[in-house]
Protein backbone atom coordinates (compact mmCIF):
# COMPACT_ATOMS: atom_id res chain seq x y z
CA UNK A 1 0.00 0.00 0.00
CA UNK A 2 1.34 3.14 -0.75
CA UNK A 3 1.78 6.35 1.74
CA UNK A 4 0.40 9.07 0.70
CA UNK A 5 1.31 12.40 2.55
CA UNK A 6 -1.52 14.86 3.95
CA UNK A 7 -2.06 17.60 2.60
CA UNK A 8 -2.18 21.32 5.44
CA UNK A 9 -3.82 24.42 4.03
CA UNK A 10 -2.43 27.16 4.44
CA UNK A 11 -3.57 30.72 3.99
CA UNK A 12 -1.41 33.29 2.15
CA UNK A 13 -1.84 37.11 1.99
CA UNK A 14 1.24 38.60 0.55
CA UNK A 15 3.89 37.81 -2.37
CA UNK A 16 2.49 34.33 -2.73
CA UNK A 17 -0.99 35.10 -3.99
CA UNK A 18 -1.30 34.78 -7.73
CA UNK A 19 0.38 37.19 -9.94
CA UNK A 20 3.01 37.94 -7.04
CA UNK A 21 6.96 37.81 -6.65
CA UNK A 22 6.85 34.25 -4.97
CA UNK A 23 3.87 32.39 -6.09
CA UNK A 24 5.79 29.83 -8.06
CA UNK A 25 6.77 28.36 -4.58
CA UNK A 26 2.90 27.03 -4.28
CA UNK A 27 3.47 25.58 -8.03
CA UNK A 28 2.17 21.92 -7.50
CA UNK A 29 -0.22 22.96 -4.43
CA UNK A 30 -3.75 22.40 -5.09
CA UNK A 31 -6.11 26.14 -4.63
CA UNK A 32 -8.93 25.35 -2.44
CA UNK A 33 -10.39 28.95 -2.03
CA UNK A 34 -10.63 32.75 -0.96
CA UNK A 35 -11.78 33.79 2.02
CA UNK A 36 -11.86 37.06 4.50
CA UNK A 37 -10.66 36.81 7.80
CA UNK A 38 -11.32 39.10 10.20
CA UNK A 39 -8.96 37.77 12.71
CA UNK A 40 -5.74 39.12 10.92
CA UNK A 41 -4.70 43.07 9.99
CA UNK A 42 -1.84 43.62 7.23
CA UNK A 43 0.87 45.96 8.09
CA UNK A 44 3.04 47.33 4.45
CA UNK A 45 6.14 46.58 5.33
CA UNK A 46 7.40 47.83 1.93
CA UNK A 47 7.95 44.98 -0.09
CA UNK A 48 5.89 42.56 1.26
CA UNK A 49 2.96 42.70 4.24
CA UNK A 50 3.02 41.29 8.06
CA UNK A 51 0.38 39.63 9.65
CA UNK A 52 -0.77 40.51 13.30
CA UNK A 53 -3.57 38.95 15.41
CA UNK A 54 -5.90 42.07 15.23
CA UNK A 55 -9.14 42.31 14.55
CA UNK A 56 -10.05 43.70 11.00
CA UNK A 57 -12.86 44.15 8.41
CA UNK A 58 -11.80 41.20 6.28
CA UNK A 59 -8.24 40.43 4.33
CA UNK A 60 -8.32 38.47 1.41
CA UNK A 61 -6.53 35.40 1.62
CA UNK A 62 -6.33 32.76 -1.18
CA UNK A 63 -6.37 29.10 0.37
CA UNK A 64 -4.00 26.23 -1.24
CA UNK A 65 -3.14 22.78 -0.23
CA UNK A 66 0.26 21.86 0.47
CA UNK A 67 2.38 18.73 1.24
CA UNK A 68 4.66 18.72 4.28
CA UNK A 69 7.79 19.64 1.84
CA UNK A 70 5.85 22.27 0.42
CA UNK A 71 5.13 23.62 3.81
CA UNK A 72 8.71 23.21 4.57
CA UNK A 73 9.58 25.55 1.56
CA UNK A 74 7.66 28.22 2.88
CA UNK A 75 8.64 27.86 6.00
CA UNK A 76 12.17 28.84 4.74
CA UNK A 77 10.85 31.52 2.45
CA UNK A 78 9.13 32.95 5.95
CA UNK A 79 12.04 32.80 7.70
CA UNK A 80 9.66 30.57 10.74
CA UNK A 81 12.20 28.49 12.66
CA UNK A 82 10.01 25.44 14.66
CA UNK A 83 12.89 24.72 16.72
CA UNK A 84 13.68 28.00 17.55
CA UNK A 85 10.32 30.43 17.35
CA UNK A 86 12.23 33.27 19.27
CA UNK A 87 14.45 33.69 15.99
CA UNK A 88 11.56 33.62 13.45
CA UNK A 89 10.99 36.37 11.66
CA UNK A 90 7.74 34.78 11.03
CA UNK A 91 4.98 32.67 13.12
CA UNK A 92 2.91 29.89 12.08
CA UNK A 93 -0.75 29.83 13.24
CA UNK A 94 -3.65 27.39 12.21
CA UNK A 95 -6.41 30.02 12.05
CA UNK A 96 -9.99 29.06 10.73
CA UNK A 97 -11.29 29.38 7.07
CA UNK A 98 -14.43 28.50 5.56
CA UNK A 99 -12.56 26.15 4.15
CA UNK A 100 -11.39 24.62 7.61
CA UNK A 101 -7.92 25.62 9.23
CA UNK A 102 -5.38 26.65 7.55
CA UNK A 103 -1.91 28.03 8.64
CA UNK A 104 -1.26 31.43 8.39
CA UNK A 105 2.06 33.01 8.95
CA UNK A 106 2.08 35.72 11.49
CA UNK A 107 4.30 38.97 12.01
CA UNK A 108 6.52 38.36 14.79
CA UNK A 109 8.59 41.95 14.31
CA UNK A 110 7.25 45.38 15.58
CA UNK A 111 4.75 47.23 12.52
CA UNK A 112 5.20 51.01 14.75
CA UNK A 113 5.50 53.43 11.67
CA UNK A 114 4.05 51.22 9.21
CA UNK A 115 0.64 51.74 7.47
CA UNK A 116 -2.03 48.87 8.78
CA UNK A 117 -4.35 47.25 6.38
CA UNK A 118 -7.68 46.82 7.78
CA UNK A 119 -9.87 45.73 4.80
CA UNK A 120 -8.95 44.06 1.22
CA UNK A 121 -5.36 43.15 0.57
CA UNK A 122 -1.58 44.42 0.12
Amino acid sequence: MAFKLQPHQIAVYGTLKRGCANHALLRGARYVGTDRLQSIALYDLGHYPGAKLERSQGIEVEIYAVTPRGLNLLDRLEEHIPRAPERSVYDRKQLETCHGPAWVYLYRRPVKGHRRIVRGGW
